[in-house]
């Protein structure tokens, strides 16, 4: 085993394991033995990056912990308060020098406090400080605390040293040694950053993204010089804001078939759906359950998206215009980031305002108005992505120079 060792949590969830990836590529190139507690559905791309996995929720099922609590994140706490010692135990088998997380991982908060090591956070989004979250939290009516959920924020408050703690410490898990932010530094304004202090800032992308083998990467029409849409609002909007979703990709649906020089490509982000898709299925409109978005976006015309950070900076990558329909969270601020960057224009002026098929044609007349000032603010910001990717291992230091 190598003298240096480290632990490293993700909860469940594409979009957080997607931004721990290079953290995970780059302490495996620095011989830093990484064991990557997280779901089993991510083992194969642990060890393909170079950790170890390790199975978080073997014997650990996270509905003992708390079935019900919503919003589901809350489910962590409850999590991290039933599961405190087990996990403790585990870890410290290990001898590890340092803990890595993503920022819901509040049960590495408890791993770090008892066996007294620094923590990395690793942020899960665009520019949600704690008091900003919070807020936002306690005025959501989709409120629903457990028992369960109680429970385990007294464990957390009188035997995992988290005094403050409450059912909503998922979004309050900042480091006082590092954190590591998952956008280039120009996404985040200097006045901004106080509440990250102290700050690395390491984006979310890894350019050698594998293909999917049982992935649709197609638009089906591949010949033509026709305008190729690709639409896609990531998962977690289909639990909660399925119906808006909907009405939005039937409005492109509806646009695509009134048209000759456009095809579509409709993501439904994992959720195999007979029903969905029948409502979407147009001429020139290919609905997929899933596709490999990496590869699409390389050959898609426009992005419409609902501006999930990884889906976001992959689009900047590419160079791929983005049209905004942000739903909630991080995803308004960061459609306003990209608006002001000249990388994104709105469909609409309100937020999960009504959508018609007239509403996606005025915004794709105005991406095919100012291509030619989109593309060169597009260059820029993937000039931005580069340049954040080649600080990597500074960043890969700063976290080694934490470990005992």
């Amino acid at each position: 085993m190598s003298a240096k060792s480290a632990v490293l949590f993700c909860m469940r969830g594409q979009g957080h394991f997607q931004r721990l990836r290079p953290l995970i590529a780059g302490l495996a190139r620095c011989d830093i033995v990484t064991y990557v507690f997280t779901e089993a559905t991510f083992r194969a791309e642990v060890e393909r990056l170079g950790g170890r996995f390790v199975d978080l929720y073997a014997g650990r099922p996270p509905e003992e912990a708390d079935a019900t609590t919503t919003p589901r994140p809350c489910r962590e706490v409850s999590f991290a308060g039933h599961y405190g010692d087990d996990v403790v135990r585990e870890v410290a088998a290990l001898r590890p020098a340092i803990v890595l997380h993503d920022s819901f991982a509040v049960i590495a908060v408890v791993v770090a406090n008892h066996l007294e090591l620094p923590r990395v956070n690793v942020c899960a989004g665009h520019n949600r400080p704690p008091g900003a979250a919070l807020e936002a939290l306690r005025g959501n009516p989709r409120v629903n605390i457990s028992e369960d959920c109680w429970r385990a924020v007294r464990l957390l408050r009188e035997r995992h040293g988290m005094p403050d703690a409450s059912p909503f410490s998922f979004a309050d898990t900042l480091s006082t040694d590092l954190n590591v932010y998952c956008e280039p530094p120009q996404f985040l304004h200097v006045e901004e950053r106080a509440p990250f202090q102290p700050i690395a800032f390491m984006g979310s992308l890894l350019p050698d993204e594998p293909s999917g083998a049982d992935a649709s990467s197609g638009f089906g029409l591949e010949s033509d010089e026709r305008v190729r849409i690709y639409a896609s609002f990531g998962t977690r909007i289909w639990r909660l804001w399925a119906d808006q979703a909907l009405n939005v990709l039937e409005a492109l649906s509806e646009f695509v078939a009134q048209t000759s020089d456009t095809v579509a490509l409709i993501s439904l982000g994992g959720f195999t759906s007979p029903q969905r898709a029948a409502r979407l299925v147009r001429a020139n409109v290919q609905v997929e359950p899933y596709v490999d978005q990496w590869s699409v976006l390389g050959k898609a015309s426009v992005f419409l998206t609902h501006h999930g950070l990884n889906s976001t900076h992959e689009a900047i990558f590419h160079q791929t215009p983005m049209i905004s329909y942000p739903f909630f969270v991080d995803q308004p601020a960061l459609a306003a980031r990209c608006q002001a960057l000249g990388l994104a224009i709105p469909l609409v002026e309100t937020l999960r305002g009504a959508v018609g098929p007239q509403d996606i044609g005025a915004a794709l007349a105005r991406v095919a108005a100012e291509r030619t000032a989109i593309g060169a603010r597009l260059a820029e910001a993937r000039r931005w992505e580069l340049e954040t990717i080649a600080a990597r291992p500074a960043v890969i230091a700063r976290i080694i120079d934490l470990m005992r």
